[in-house]
């Protein structure tokens, strides 16, 4: 009797995990979020890429400080803020800045001729701006990328689902790719650095 509860429970947990994946499923896995300059590519292209060129291919993730160290990060990957986070409070959290700084700041640690930027928010809408900006501060237009799905993934938007609301749709994290809550100096936002 025990062993039929077991096996009913296991078959009802399987179909249910089964149709949460196909309700994820009918949602696109990596829409685009709008017109930039520069190309796409998925977390997994963009680290084929880096593991296919590491000395002229860098991972620039544009989230503010506070969720590269809190969220965690691609290993690798450098910090520069598309914006910064303020103490002023809103209805939706902490009112964001621009970062004047960001050509300035990607001048500091890449080569517009040679490099190619693979630039990674949390979902891919931030550098949708972001690789029009360092495409018209002199990146090369073919060496500019959006990480489609970024580094959270898409919120899940079937309100069926028990995940409705949650970040479970693709994105460098859920797709297994190396990441790390790990602080390295080497790959922090620079000039906080410099300051002393």
């Amino acid at each position: 009797m025990k062993r039929t509860k077991n096996i009913s429970l296991l078959a009802l947990i399987a179909v249910f995990s089964i149709a949460t994946l196909a309700i994820a499923g009918s949602q696109p896995k990596y829409p685009i979020k709008g017109r930039h300059k520069g190309g796409d590519v998925t977390p997994k292209q963009a680290y084929r890429m880096l593991q296919k060129d590491p000395k002229n291919t860098f991972l620039v993730d544009v989230r503010t400080r506070y969720e590269y160290q809190d969220v965690g990060h691609p290993v690798g990957a450098y910090n520069i803020p598309w914006l910064f986070s303020t103490t002023r409070a809103t209805k939706r959290g902490y009112a964001k800045v621009l970062n004047k700084n960001f050509c300035r700041d990607l001048k500091a640690r890449f080569n517009p001729e040679t490099d190619t930027l693979l630039l990674l928010c949390r979902s891919a809408q931030r550098t949708v701006a972001a690789s029009t900006a360092a495409v018209d501060c002199g990146f090369r237009e073919d060496r500019v990328f959006n990480v489609l799905a970024g580094f959270e993934g898409d919120k899940v938007k079937d309100r069926n689902s028990p995940y409705y609301g949650k970040r479970r749709i693709a994105g460098w994290r859920l797709e297994g790719l190396p990441w790390t809550y790990r602080m390295d100096p080497k790959y922090m936002y620079l000039p906080d650095l410099q300051k002393k």
